[in-house]
């Protein structure tokens, strides 16, 4: 199975595992799946969510109704000119070393590990279209990124140090 790595740096040859928040030195990997989460410049703060099979009717009804994708990715508005100008690339691994770590797609190798491909994402807010994801533009995520953590619906906050 491949799984990816995002970067604005197209010059790396390979990736040397990191001291992680999970106490060990780790090389990141995300399936093809949850990718559209990286889509984006990496400092950028965002909020996604999608539903799960325990998602409650009651938080389908009040967040899922009017979604017509498959994840919403909400992005701050000061971010929007540095994500339709941002440079991304994929790196592809298809190395038996990463192993997920039962984190919605996320992988991770305790191994320095090289890529079998290098490619451009291309425009970023196509990519993000074209796979299905709802994007939406706030002045502010911190309140969404409060509210969405008492759902039952799974999100993931990135990069939030960043938030307005």
């Amino acid at each position: 199975m491949l799984v990816y790595h995002y970067s604005e740096d197209s010059s790396i040859r390979e990736f040397v595992p990191r001291m992680s928040r999970l106490g060990e030195p780790l090389v990141w990997a995300i399936d093809r799946w949850h990718a559209p989460l990286y889509w984006l410049p990496r400092d950028c703060p965002r909020v996604a969510f999608w539903p799960l099979p325990t998602t409650t009717a009651a938080d389908l009804a009040q967040w899922w109704a009017p979604v017509s994708g498959r994840m919403v990715i909400v992005i701050e508005a000061a971010w929007l000119e540095r994500v339709r100008a941002c440079e991304l690339y994929a790196y592809s691994f298809d190395d038996p070393s990463f192993a997920p770590i039962h984190d919605h797609g996320v992988y991770v190798s305790r191994n320095t590990v090289r890529p079998c491909r290098l490619e451009p994402v291309g425009d970023l807010l196509a990519q993000l279209v074209a796979v299905g994801i709802e994007l939406r533009i706030t002045p502010s995520l911190l309140a969404l990124g409060q509210i969405i953590r008492t759902t039952s619906l799974h999100f993931s906050l990135i990069r939030m140090r960043n938030a307005a």
